[in-house]
């Protein structure tokens, strides 16, 4: 053996053994000294810093902490116990807001503003704008400041802003209003996938995703009820009946707000409600995730991995055409029921809550079918199958309870969201990875809801065909898409698979390694759920 592989073969054992040795302590945790380089393999270095997850503290101190079966059901009820609930509300009541205008449209704001020609369809576009323009900004002041408590600050003051909506003197009033109100409700859906994965396993996020999800149904009923409530006793109010609609919301989602601050934890370790025991029994059944509680500094390389992802623009491609459908009935339900559907004002808040009751039913249902269907994206598929056909009988069907029958059944269409927003929460690793990939999809989202409403040309009224068709073309589309995530994500796990890289047994040996916030590329034991 030659001099030159002595050397090389010496430098190999050095590096091999100071991987072994290498570990987190207290004292590096925070700052980026890097702890380990690691040789991938594929021409990449990994290195491994002291800028890790905010488990880390924790799960330093975990050796002997043991998670039995019985003590991990125990505390997954208690979690959901203390979480879901309020999530589940707050989430029901965003959706409630959102639609608010659909209903105001039916019970005079578009006569007291002398809306024409397509001006109430910037009223709905005009919010997605504001989301556009903030959802960077609001994801950066999620990862950088305390989760939840930044989450409720913006939760109350989008409360206040509903409420300004009843002293709009003018048209171009209500229209900023209405954009205040996206940038300030542009924080919760990032907030609520940060905080389902900090607290719950790959396997749980797909339903539980789903069930706060999903109170968008639940909204959409308890609203139409307000509304009709409104509406039915108009005489009984000081001011207009829409003016009181949004009043009585805001002042709602303000005491929401302040639940949220004083209730929800910013990250489990924090948690009013859980044992010194338990919190550490946290990072524990979480360490399968490859995934902490998140870290607050903003990383360039992850935010650069994320745009150079193939699945974050095909998740792009995806809410464009999932969020075209969306934008338009959101804003356009109540109307279509009045005009095309031949209900009275009245009639149509209230024939809106049995969509939000497919919604709500629905989407758990087939989410719950996750337990004997382990591929989320096979559901997904499935789901999106039944509202392209619901779409199809929406826009071409003849009789009208064919048609109505079908605009109801759209609404199992958000568990094609509900999948996408667990999948972040599962698969996209490394904390500022996971929030730039979430800002894209949510970029994408607001496109396709500014998009939506402008499929329903006033000249088209009332039966707005060109909007229907607009449905069945976004929704084949989806199907498409998300079979190619779906094989993206099959074919990222099998090159996992396949390459037995050195860097995967250099990183085996540092201990409490899935809380160093890896990200899935860097991380050679990380999988992708499907």
């Amino acid at each position: 053996m030659s001099t030159e592989e002595l050397d090389h073969n010496e430098k190999v054992e050095t590096t091999n053994e100071l991987q072994r040795v290498a570990s987190f302590t207290k004292d590096n945790i925070g700052g980026d000294n890097i702890i380990t380089t690691i040789d991938s393999g594929d021409g990449r270095v990994i290195k491994v810093t002291g800028d890790v997850d905010e488990a880390m503290e924790l799960a330093i101190d975990n050796e002997g902490v043991v998670l039995d079966a019985e003590e991990d059901k125990k505390l997954l009820r208690k979690i959901d116990l203390y979480l879901l609930p309020l999530i589940c509300l707050l989430y029901a009541f965003q959706f409630m807001d959102k639609t608010t205008l659909s209903y105001a449209a039916v019970m005079g704001l578009r006569t007291d503003f002398k809306m024409t020609g397509d001006q109430y369809s910037w009223c709905g576009s005009a919010f997605y704008l504001g989301y556009l323009i903030f959802v960077f900004p609001a994801n950066a002041l999620i990862q950088r400041f305390p989760l939840a408590k930044t989450t409720a600050i913006f939760i109350a003051l989008w409360g206040v802003i509903l409420c300004l909506h009843a002293a709009a003197g003018s048209y171009a009033g209500f229209v900023t209003l209405r954009v205040l109100l996206g940038i300030l409700e542009s924080a919760v859906t990032p907030a609520m996938v940060l905080i389902t994965s900090a607290w719950y396993k790959k396997e749980e996020q797909f339903l539980r995703t789903a069930i706060w999800f999903s109170c968008n149904g639940l909204g959409t009923i308890i609203g139409g009820g307000i509304a009709y409530g409104i509406a039915d006793n108009e005489a009984n109010f000081s001011i207009t009946a829409w003016k009181a609609l949004f009043i009585i919301t805001g002042v709602i989602t303000i005491v929401l707000g302040a639940v949220f601050y004083l209730h929800i934890p910013d990250i489990p370790s924090k948690a009013w409600f859980l044992s010194e025991h338990e919190k550490r029994l946290v990072v524990e059944r979480i360490r399968s995730n490859q995934q902490g509680f998140g870290n607050r500094h903003f990383k360039l390389y992850q935010f650069k991995e994320a745009l150079g992802d193939v699945n974050t623009w095909l998740f792009f491609l995806f809410a464009v055409a999932g969020m075209i459908p969306n934008g338009a009935t959101t804003n356009f339900g109540s109307i279509l029921l009045n005009s095309d559907f031949g209900y009275t004002a009245k009639q149509s808040l209230l024939m809106n809550m049995p969509g939000g009751a497919v919604e709500f039913v629905g989407c758990i249902l087939l989410a719950s079918f996750n337990k004997f269907i382990p591929h989320r994206l096979a559901i997904c598929v499935f789901a999106e199958v039944v509202a392209l056909a619901s779409s199809c009988m929406l826009a071409f069907a003849g009789p009208k309870n064919v048609r109505l029958a079908g605009y109801y059944l759209m609404n199992v269409g958000p568990i094609t969201m509900i999948s996408a927003l667990s999948l972040f929460a599962s698969n996209a690793a490394g904390h500022t990875k996971k929030i730039t990939t979430n800002a894209v999809y949510l970029i994408a989202y607001c496109a396709g809801n500014v998009a939506g409403p402008q499929t329903f040309i006033a000249k088209q009224a009332p039966s707005y065909t060109g909007g229907k068709i607009s449905f069945v073309v976004c929704d084949a589309f989806q199907v498409l898409i998300i079979l190619a995530i779906y094989l993206s994500y099959y074919l990222g796990n099998k090159r996992k698979e396949k390459k037995e890289s050195s860097a995967a047994n250099a990183l085996k040996e540092i201990e409490n390694y899935e809380f160093a916030d890896l990200t899935d590329k860097e991380n050679p034991f990380f999988r992708y759920s499907l």
